[in-house]
């Protein structure tokens, strides 16, 4: 069980991560076995999944194991699986974060697709779900634990062109909450932390045009996009004990963009459905969709 005398140290404590392989997935497994804790990487990708079993082992503390496994965290079975291995370095789990996630859409809302939409509430919702539900039964057994959601800045912005993320991160702030105040009975705590714009390799193709760059800058009073490890610390916090007295809640770590507004987003719907398309989806005559989705619209946070 986490209490606040541990403060500093996360050794002989254990943790999963879904969406381990990802850029907040590996950052927060760095920040977290840097501490002690023996970290299991779960994802779906196995050559993904070493690389950043190898990253995080740079820095972990000597007494940290930390493990992966493959796998699809929506599927229950393999999460279950995952859970139980996840436990095996010290006989019990104490931590369970989940950064599975989906956005990206760039398509006005009347020319969005159901299954589009509906797959957006199934990556940013039902994943963060599924951690919860079967993560928090080994939290309790080990007398309380944290679990950790990955939101967005989104589910506080209205960002046009992203009906379906923007949804699915406001759902899942909603399900933290409620989750909170059904498990603090058994002092498992869930939290969520949300970040803005991160620059990573999943995001690189957003700033290959200077200008988009700049609209989402000028956005943020910080000035500055933000990493994979500016999140990390807001995980390693509300996963550690010094949060021990924190749930349901959910801070933004986006460098002030909620203190201001959401970029606007017309030239990325306009790319990405046509000028046609996105011309007459605006003026409520939106032409039949076609075309498949952008591969790189795949996104963890």
């Amino acid at each position: 069980m986490q209490t606040p005398n541990t403060k500093g140290s996360l050794a002989g404590m254990s943790a999963l991560i879904t969406g381990g392989g990802g850029g907040i997935g590996s950052a927060s497994a760095r920040a977290l076995a840097r501490d002690g804790a023996s970290v299991t990487l779960l994802g779906r990708t196995e050559e993904t999944l070493r690389a950043a079993v190898a990253n995080v082992e740079e820095v972990a503390a000597p007494e940290a194991r930390i493990r992966h496994y493959v796998g699809d965290a929506t599927h229950t079975e393999t999460l279950r699986d995952a859970l139980r291995y996840a436990t095996e370095p010290t006989g019990a789990l104490d931590m369970a974060v989940s950064v599975v996630g989906k956005g990206g859409e760039f398509t006005p809302l009347l020319m969005l697709d159901e299954e589009t939409f509906v797959e957006r509430l199934r990556l940013n919702v039902v994943s963060a779900f599924l951690l919860i539900r079967e993560a928090a039964p080994h939290l309790a057994q080990a007398g309380g634990g944290s679990i950790v959601c990955i939101s967005s800045d989104a589910a506080r912005i209205a960002f046009p062109y992203l009906a379906g993320y923007v949804s699915g991160k406001a759902g899942l702030e909603g399900l933290v909450r409620v989750a909170a105040l059904e498990l603090a009975p058994l002092q498992v705590r869930v939290n969520a932390v949300r970040p803005g714009l991160l620059r990573t390799e999943l995001t690189e193709y957003l700033f290959e045009d200077p200008a988009l760059a700049e609209q989402f800058l000028a956005h943020k009073p910080l000035g500055r996009l933000g990493s994979p490890e500016d999140i990390a610390a807001g995980v390693r916090f509300l996963a550690g004990p010094e949060s021990a007295w924190m749930t349901g809640q959910s801070f933004g770590m986006e460098g002030g963009n909620e203190l201001t507004r959401a970029p606007v987003l017309d030239d990325m719907a306009r790319k990405r459905v046509g000028d046609e398309a996105f011309e007459a989806a605006i003026a409520g005559h939106p032409l039949p969709r076609s075309g498949a989705e952008n591969p790189r619209d795949h996104d963890e946070g």
